[in-house]
């Protein structure tokens, strides 16, 4: 496992700035996410990890050795792509095997390393195949073996699961949890773009925003205890819901923001008022979209389903200890 540190870390590409002098700190054996909009440079900084991509200035320690100038191979780092990125004209057993080849490894050894890491991926099966015959998700779990396979210190995972369809999205990221679990002597480091991926898999989230740290904290701390209105609207699904002016002025602010699941529908006396746009049953849960006279309707979570038809005049009561403030740097308000 590897303690990494990255002190005031800077990427330009030509004159444009990409990342902006990140300060992180990624614990031995921490499973971190990176998350952010497109473009936030999320993907560079992982490059920027592996030794892809060399640092501008500032300074990258893994385990207390400066690895600015260090090549790829010497950082014992795996990466897993987003392409899979495997050789086609080889095996699985081929694929998962290269790594150690170059590395001058013993046969036995290999065999050991690649059958035990296709057992835990449970590709056994598959190791005489070639990648054509293998869907989406079984060449991914083959992408993420080879990986194992060089028993890194750093595994590093660059939106492995965006090629997938949901439900091969929701068994390969399960695959990546029990990985977590089953190696936690392994410091992971994942780039998504998926709100469920890092709310599920993170011990902690980083979020980017134009080549920034914005906030790092485990996932609950993030969702419950927003350090901008930044944060707050870009994490959480459906996203929380803002109101400004009139709405945000009673409650002494510049922006308010409440999630879905805090705020009730009735009749009768309420804060809001709003008429119904349209319902989302889901089956478990039914999302109410209410036009309350704000620049964008309030999103209700109602849990089960619910009968609420367009036009109908609801009431809406949001939880008060549950509302966030916001002043306009977008900062919360504490008191």
């Amino acid at each position: 496992m590897a303690h990494l540190e990255l002190k005031n870390i800077r990427k330009s590409f030509g004159a444009v700035e990409v990342i902006k002098g990140v300060d992180l700190d990624i614990r031995s054996g921490e499973f971190m996410v990176f998350v952010g909009p497109s473009g936030c440079g999320k993907s560079t900084l992982l490059r920027l990890l592996a030794g892809l991509e060399d640092i501008s200035s500032g300074e990258m320690r893994f385990d207390d050795q400066i690895v600015n100038g260090l090549a790829p191979s010497k950082r014992g780092i795996a990466m897993v792509f987003q392409s899979y990125a495997l050789y086609p004209h080889m095996t699985v057993y081929e694929n998962m095997a290269f790594g150690m080849q170059l590395a001058k490894a013993g046969k036995e050894q290999i065999r050991q390393r690649v059958e035990k890491a296709a057992d835990m991926l449970q590709i056994r099966q598959y190791l005489e195949r070639l990648p054509k015959q293998l869907s989406g998700g079984q060449r991914q779990r083959v992408a993420i073996g080879r990986a194992i396979v060089r028993d890194p210190k750093v595994f590093l995972f660059d939106e492995p699961l965006s090629n997938l369809d949901a439900a091969l999205r929701v068994a390969t990221r399960l695959e990546i949890a029990k990985l977590h679990h089953s190696m936690n002597n392994a410091t992971m480091v994942y780039v998504t773009h998926d709100q469920v991926e890092a709310m599920t898999l993170a011990d902690r989230i980083c979020v980017l925003r134009d080549g920034l740290v914005e906030q790092v904290g485990t996932p609950l701390e993030l969702y419950e205890n927003p350090q901008s209105l930044f944060v707050a609207g870009f994490i959480g699904s459906p996203k929380m819901n803002f109101l400004t002016g009139q709405f945000a002025e009673r409650y002494r602010a510049d922006t308010v923001g409440i999630r879905s699941e805090h705020i009730a529908l009735g009749e009768g006396d309420g804060a809001w008022q709003g008429k119904v746009i349209h319902s989302e049953n889901l089956g478990s849960d039914t999302y109410v979209y209410v036009d309350i006279g704000s620049e964008e309707p309030i999103i209700v979570r109602e849990e089960g389903t619910s009968q609420h038809r367009p036009d109908d005049l609801l009431t809406i009561r949001p939880m008060a200890d549950r509302i966030h403030r916001f002043d306009k740097a977008g900062k919360p308000i504490r008191h």
